[in-house]
């Protein structure tokens, strides 16, 4: 086993470079080959990006894209047994490769969240009336440390854009898009029975939800929207705001449970 392990492992980093030697014992047939393997491995990598990050792809060019996408997966050789995985972190490449667009690594942010989400597993998302029966008769204690458990890979984050006008844009085949809106809003992905989906919402919101999402108890949402030494009427438009929040979550189907 071991014999054949260092023999897949001398494969593989012929495979992903050039340079390095070929296996043990080959043969000069063999050795012919490799350019065919290489060229299988990464022509299929190339293609696996480019059905995850359409949009960016478009956004930026063709052209462009490929020479990007090809150094992620030079940076970053994909180790999963899958190869829908070999996106992850193409967010933080674009991040790097155009750091004067920062809407383009926000795009691709957006477009691994969505399949992140649309390959969780199936969840029944928790229903508004089931909620009220779980929490008929909570105290107030009880509402200050209910935490929550969202659908499988929902996510959240705060963008710099705006990208609802964009990304419906760069689903048409026009030659025109609108500009990367400046203007901070927060994102919040989730799967809607067989679709992912996002929505756009106030920064705070995304926050709220990355919050509890990390564990935070209701209480502790309730504190963050309140901000630094607040007054009472702080304190009370904060548990309005997160009561809204929560109505929302459920009504676009996005908790999974509730534990308190």
């Amino acid at each position: 086993m071991s014999d054949l392990a260092d023999k897949q492992a001398a494969f593989m980093r012929a495979i992903l470079d050039d340079g390095a030697p070929l296996p043990e014992g080959w043969s000069e047939r063999q050795n012919a080959g490799m350019g065919v393997y290489r060229g299988n491995y990464r022509g299929s990598l190339m293609s696996a990006l480019e059905a995850t990050f359409e949009r960016t792809c478009r956004y930026v060019g063709e052209g462009v894209f490929k020479r990007a996408a090809a150094h992620h997966l030079i940076a970053n050789p994909p180790a999963s047994w899958t190869i829908d995985d070999a996106g992850a972190g193409f967010d933080e490449t674009c991040a790097d490769l155009f750091a004067e667009n920062p809407e383009v690594a926000e795009i691709a942010w957006l477009e691994w969240a969505m399949q992140d989400a649309a390959t969780g597993p199936d969840v029944e998302p928790m229903a508004a009336d089931e909620f009220a029966r779980a929490t008929a008769g909570f105290d107030d204690g009880q509402w200050t440390d209910l935490r929550l458990e969202f659908l499988p890979r929902a996510t959240a984050r705060v963008l710099d854009h705006n990208l609802t006008a964009l990304w419906n844009a760069l689903t048409g085949e026009g030659p025109d898009l609108p500009g990367a809106e400046r203007q901070p809003k927060g994102c919040i992905v989730w799967r809607e029975g067989e679709r992912p989906t996002f929505v756009s919402q106030e920064p705070d919101n995304a926050r709220a939800f990355a919050a509890m999402q990390g564990g935070a108890s209701y209480g502790e949402v309730i504190a963050m929207l309140a901000g630094d030494e607040p007054d009472s009427a702080a304190v009370q438009d904060a548990a309005m705001r997160a009561g809204g929040l929560l109505g929302g979550w459920l009504q676009e189907g996005m908790i999974a449970t509730l534990n308190a």
